[in-house]
């Protein structure tokens, strides 16, 4: 399917430090065939984290009818202008998707949008029918300023909400109550409206431990799975669970798609960015090659851009990106990160095919996989993550046999092979 990042508030305020057509060549860089051709753009639906403070497009309590919603500076300032750039550098191809962090603040049970708590009252009642329509009403304004979604998450790590010391917004729901919220308001509110009768709704989007519980819940019950398209991932408990979790899932919902769409390096233990770190970049490379070897179908960064700090955050929850800009020396730096980024989606385009791929001298630190494209072309991905050896391989194809590549892959290499 691809690969993306995400349009925060912080990568907009960081994007506007610098002069505009340093901000029109990353977006190139970003969007464009010539560059890394990245297809997705994860929105946040108003503020999280990476914002400067917390709002939500419907701050007046009690407002059930939703009367004063409306997009805030921060959508017309920090993700708009870059949404649209993107969506033209793309050629059309960018597909966005929506992730609410929390509702208005009055609407939860902790009359905060950061920290724990969930919708006010019964699941049928005022709060959630509100909630559903606040989906709806931002997708209208979003059309109104020539933006279609793809796709939503009814919630950004749902588990996190019934964290008493979580320390940014969220909002609390379990798999159940996900599934009753889909079922009866949200799916059925999102088809009643021609702006929004196609998108594509994707469970979970939390951890691999949720895996398969959270899918079983949602998609055993047919009036549930009838809105549901996909399953959405994070990585940052993978460490629980192995990939094998995802395949599993996979194979009881084969006709659902699985997105990662979320993942940052430097949350833990050291915050922030780390300039020029290999290991992080070959964190992403391996959960890549893991997540993409068991069934995930495309791969979404967070913020694609962040400054030295790894901010702005409003709790300082600072984080590595892609990009870090140096906005008093007015440049920015291609991280690690980027570099493995593109070997896989400027070399594995949407509607190619992952094909088998057999490692005969199976060694630890060697992990790798194959594609073929939609061309014809086959891409071959392989990582090396010893620290010291370098490995001699040769990659032969079944419907080739006489046909062999012999490489060196260096230590602490990804290498990427191209060939028809």
């Amino acid at each position: 399917m691809g690969f993306g990042a995400a349009f925060t508030d912080a990568a907009g305020i960081n994007m506007l430090t610098l002069p505009q057509a340093m901000q029109d060549q990353i977006i190139q860089q970003y969007f464009s065939d010539d560059g890394l051709g990245y297809v997705f753009g994860r929105v946040p639906m108003a503020s999280c984290d990476f914002s400067t403070h917390e709002y939500s497009y419907a701050d007046s309590p009690l407002d059930f009818q939703l009367t004063k919603f409306n997009l805030t500076m921060e959508d017309f300032q920090y993700k708009i202008p870059f949404i649209k750039k993107a969506m033209a550098a793309s050629n059309g191809k960018l597909k966005l998707f929506a992730t609410p962090w929390s509702s208005p603040a009055w609407m939860k049970t902790s009359g905060r949008m950061i920290g724990a708590g969930e919708l006010i009252g019964d699941q049928n009642g005022k709060y959630y029918q509100t909630w559903a329509q606040y989906f709806v009403k931002f997708f209208e304004a979003y059309h109104a300023q020539g933006i279609d979604f793809w796709s939503l998450t009814p919630q950004n790590e749902p588990t996190t909400g019934i964290d008493p010391f979580w320390k940014w917004q969220t909002l609390y729901f379990d798999a159940s109550m996900e599934r009753n919220f889909i079922k009866k308001l949200l799916g059925p509110a999102l088809a009643a409206n021609p702006i929004t009768k196609n998108m594509k709704i994707m469970i979970n989007d939390d951890q691999r431990i949720n895996l398969p519980h959270w899918p079983k819940v949602i998609l055993s019950d047919p009036m549930a799975a009838q809105y549901v398209n996909g399953i959405a991932l994070h990585w940052y408990e993978d460490f629980i669970d192995p990939a094998t979790v995802v395949t599993e899932t996979h194979n009881l919902y084969p006709d659902y798609f699985i997105l990662a769409t979320e993942a940052c390096a430097g949350y833990e233990p050291a915050l922030g960015p780390k300039l020029g770190s290999w290991s992080r970049a070959e964190q992403y490379a391996n959960d890549l090659i893991k997540d993409i070897g068991n069934w995930v179908a495309g791969w979404v960064d967070w913020n694609y851009m962040l400054d030295l700090q790894g901010g702005p955050n409003l709790v300082k929850n600072f984080v590595d990106a892609t990009l870090i800009v140096n906005s008093t020396a007015q440049e920015y730096y291609k991280q690690p990160i980027w570099h493995v980024m593109a070997q896989f989606s400027k070399f594995i385009k949407p509607g190619s095919t992952r094909i088998q791929t057999t490692i005969i001298e199976k060694s630890v630190d060697v992990e790798g996989l194959s594609f073929l494209n939609a061309d014809g072309t086959k891409t071959v991905v392989l990582l090396n993550k010893n620290e010291v050896l370098d490995f001699e391989v040769a990659v032969s194809d079944v419907s080739a046999p006489n046909v062999i590549y012999d490489l060196t892959i260096q230590a602490n290499s990804l290498v990427t092979i191209v060939y028809k």
